[in-house]
This record gives structure tokens, C-alpha cells and sequence, in this order.
């Protein structure tokens, strides 16, 4: 193993624990994350039904993807 992918896995257990921290400590301020406008909910009449956040995956893809966009500037 080499020492670059030492200091990839690092980063990624430094952001895993920031974003738990995140969501621990302003867990219910992030209640309308996941209820977006243009995410998909159907419903059937028993209550079943079906869910599918579109807006919340691009909004979330976005921020990752300007993360590591930042990560890779600094330390690449």
C-alpha cells in the first residue's frame, strides 16, 4: 500500500465523522432535507406507497461533488 491511498482513506473517515456530527448535533434543523419541492411520493390507499427524493439527490450530489472538487485543489 502506498501513501496516497493512506491519506484518501483518512479524508474520508474525517468527513464520515464531520457528517455525523452534523447530523447529531443538527439532526432535527435537517428535517426538510428528504421533503424537498420535485421529490416523488405516491401513495396507496392502504398506506403503502411509494417515495423517491429527486431534488434531495441532486442537492446532495452537488455538495459532494463541490467537496471533493475542494479536497482535490488543496490536497492533490
Amino acid at each position: 500500500m502506498n501513501s496516497t491511498l493512506g491519506k484518501y482513506i483518512i479524508l474520508i473517515g474525517l468527513a464520515l465523522v464531520l457528517i455525523g456530527a452534523v447530523v447529531y448535533f443538527f439532526g432535527e434543523k435537517l428535517n426538510w432535507l428528504g421533503r424537498l419541492p420535485g421529490d416523488i411520493r405516491i401513495e396507496g390507499k392502504n398506506g403503502s406507497g411509494f417515495y423517491f427524493p429527486v431534488v434531495t439527490c441532486i442537492v446532495v450530489s452537488i455538495v459532494l461533488n463541490l467537496i471533493i472538487v475542494l479536497i482535490r485543489r488543496f490536497f492533490g
